[in-house]
């Protein structure tokens, strides 16, 4: 007689998770190669999901997807430590149809992301590994104090202004504000006629250098990171290149992680964000400003860079004073610093230091 047969294998077929994940809570669609499995919500735990794949698809293959967002990459590292092929994929690149916007939910997201996986027509981003992870949330730290001190600085000089505070005379010039001499007047020569306004300013006198003691401290972090072997080549090669500082450079390294990811000038630029907006039909082409997609942070970096590059470097310098003939200088620097990132990939990838042009 017949023995019934309790065990499932899946070995050879292909099992397809969209996620869209959210802080307590995921919204789940399982499908197998030809039907639509289910669509559930669970925990927010990597665990969870391993369990149900093995448990109703033993043997399978399990490929999964979630797009980038504020939970970062620890859900990626966990999937694929379970033997789930997991890729993140930026959010503006999956397909919807009209119907998907207009009743956008959880569970047609996680349908969406499920249905593009299974097609190949998904794209994953890069994703660093954990020490570049933690070396580039050391810099961007540093970043973000950078501007939470210039709030500090506007609350004070606000502050000031609102009361009718005038200067002294050695303090005209901006350059000069910050310095001891200024910090120990705004603590013992201005005078207010209630304590209440006093106490105010003591305050934001307070959070500001509290913050400059943070904002020193990281910094020393980062420059001490900066000389680590895994960087201090590198960044050593990056500095020959005019208007490039140890800041800059340690930026660039740990968001590019690797230079040879990028396939070539282009493709950086398209990351980085340095490449028009172009809407081009049969005869007709229009090209307009900067893409708004790209890394915000290394693009401020670039432009702020190209400005001394194009006082120190020769040839940039040219080719400034040309673009400024027939545009802006705020528009001109953009392609500045075009091609000092252009200079940047060539120093990264041939491991050559860079020598300034010179115009004959």
């Amino acid at each position: 007689m017949q023995e019934q047969i309790n065990k499932l294998s899946f070995k050879g077929q292909s099992i397809y998770a969209g996620i869209d994940v959210h802080l307590r809570s995921w919204s789940v669609t399982i499908l197998s190669e030809h039907n639509h499995h289910k669509t559930f919500t669970q925990p927010a735990d990597p665990t969870r999901l391993a369990a149900y794949l093995h448990t109703h698809f033993p043997g399978g293959t399990y490929y999964s997807v979630y797009e980038a967002g504020f939970s970062g990459f620890w859900t990626h590292f966990r999937l694929e430590s379970m033997g789930i092929k997991n890729i993140v994929v930026n959010a503006a690149d999956v397909a919807s149809t009209q119907k998907e916007k207009l009743q956008k939910d959880d569970a047609v997201d996680s349908r969406k992301l499920a249905r593009e996986l299974r097609s190949g027509d998904l794209s994953g981003i890069h994703v660093p590994c954990i020490s570049t992870l933690e070396d580039r949330s050391l810099v961007r730290t540093r970043s973000a104090l950078v501007k939470d001190m210039s709030r500090f600085k506007q609350r004070i000089k606000s502050h000031l202004y609102f009361y009718g505070v005038r200067f002294p005379d050695q303090f005209e010039k901006s350059g000069t504000h910050w310095s001891k001499r200024f910090m120990k007047w705004l603590k013992e020569d201005i005078c207010h006629r209630d304590g209440c306004g006093k106490h105010a300013l003591e305050i934001l006198i307070a959070e500001a250098e509290q913050q400059r003691k943070l904002l020193l401290e990281v910094t020393r972090k980062v420059r001490s990171l900066s000389n680590d072997a895994k960087y201090a080549d590198k960044i050593r090669l990056l500095r020959t290149i005019p208007g490039i500082g140890f800041i800059t450079s340690i930026s660039l390294l740990t968001e590019f992680e690797n230079i040879n990811r990028f396939h070539n000038t282009d493709h950086l630029a398209a990351y980085v964000g340095l490449v028009p907006n172009r809407h081009t039909s049969g005869e007709k082409e229009n090209v307009g400003e900067m893409t708004f997609r790209g890394h915000r942070l290394l693009r401020s970096y670039l432009i702020e860079s190209a400005w001394f590059a194009a006082r120190l470097d020769p040839a940039l310098s040219l080719c400034f004073n040309t673009c400024c003939r027939r545009m802006e200088s705020n528009k001109a620097i953009v392609k500045i610093a075009r091609k000092l990132l252009n200079r940047i990939y060539y120093v990264l990838k041939n491991e050559k230091e860079y020598v300034c042009s010179v115009v004959k």
